[in-house]
């Protein structure tokens, strides 16, 4: 988690930008030093749900969008936000 944050942080200062929404407390706080605690809790609102159909073992899956916020914070961290949505692809069988 000590990677995360200086990854994190290290985007921040160079962009000299900060961080919003991170403290449920006061969303309008901003941070250039979030904590990997903070950084990961902007995530946990996110879920896929796989559905496996019994007519031709069709197989649905459906993620929750990701907010700018994460998206930010995937990009920071040096992925593309592409990625998580790689997990929706429609898949037939198996």
């Amino acid at each position: 988690m000590t990677l995360m944050e200086f990854v994190v942080r290290r985007s921040l200062q160079h962009a000299g930008t900060r961080l919003p929404d991170l403290h449920p407390e006061n969303r309008q706080k901003t941070t250039d030093k979030p904590t990997a605690e903070r950084t990961l809790k902007a995530f946990s609102g996110i879920s896929l749900s796989i559905i496996k159909t019994h007519v031709g073992n069709e197989i649905r899956r459906w993620l929750t969008p990701l907010s700018a916020l994460q998206q930010d914070i995937l990009r920071r961290l040096g992925l593309d936000p592409f990625i998580y949505q790689q997990l929706e692809i429609q898949d037939s069988g198996n």
